[in-house]
């Protein structure tokens, strides 16, 4: 089989330099053409992933925060509570009084579970941060922080309630022990500390960062801290009242 070679009019025509120049060119603007595009394509979707990481981070980061802060406030109820057995150890006379601030000093853990499984079930979602060192940590934190709820938290209000009006007299205050809770408190908060300052050294999140996204999350979700300002001032209020009836169902005696 024969194979004929065409030579292009142009070049038999005594052209031949300039329009193989002309095609060279022709050929490097195509290639620089097909590089810019896939080249500009592969900027555009990596700044993508760059942005979908960092708002996963952040929105985790926020939630771990959020716990810390729950867990803090549950962890200062439980001293608070023993510091208020302590003055009606020392002086009976104010238990009347200060009885009814250990219902309002039972500690609690506010926090929902959405983060944590948009995180943890979604691979994809994984996949994007691609840190497996902060999945680890974050997958431990949840874990603790479902367990002070359950060893904590949840273990004291059960022991409270499960008794027959435990703050009802002075020997039955005096009586529950916080201790333990106490030191439990005290060690998965320390821990929960570690891995959430761990977490956010490793994703290079400031502490600027994270109020900014609070500030930004707490306009879209209403402001928690005038609801609990609210909750906190109707509790004593409730408090107050049961102290007067108390008062008057004495002077009638």
């Amino acid at each position: 089989m024969k194979i004929k070679l065409h030579t292009p009019k142009r070049l038999k025509n005594g052209s031949g330099l300039s329009s193989l120049k002309q095609f060279l060119l022709s050929l490097f603007a195509t290639t620089v053409s097909i590089a810019l595009t896939f080249g500009t394509a592969a900027i555009i979707d990596n700044h993508k992933k760059q942005k979908e990481k960092r708002e996963i981070v952040m929105m985790v980061m926020y939630d771990m925060y959020n716990s810390l802060e729950s867990i803090k406030e549950a962890d200062a109820k439980i001293r608070q509570s023993m510091e208020i057995q302590l003055q009606m150890a020392e002086d009976s006379t104010l238990f009347d009084k200060m009885r009814f601030q250990l219902l309002s000093h039972i500690p609690s853990i506010d926090y929902t579970e959405t983060t944590e499984r948009i995180f943890s079930s979604n691979i994809e979602t994984i996949n994007t941060v691609g840190n497996v060192l902060f999945t680890e940590n974050v997958a431990e934190f949840y874990q603790k922080r479902q367990l002070y709820k359950t060893l904590v938290s949840d273990s004291i209000f059960n022991e409270i309630y499960r008794k027959d009006s435990p703050f009802l007299t002075l020997k039955s205050s005096l009586d529950f022990e916080y201790n333990g809770y106490a030191y439990l408190s005290i060690d998965f908060l320390l821990d929960l500390q570690t891995l959430f300052t761990q977490c956010r050294q490793m994703m290079k999140v400031t502490d600027e960062e994270i109020e900014a996204y609070r500030k930004e999350r707490e306009q879209m979700e209403g402001d928690k801290t005038a609801r609990q300002t609210t909750r906190d001032s109707l509790w004593q209020e409730v408090g107050r009242l049961q102290e007067q009836i108390d008062l008057n169902k004495s002077k009638r005696k």
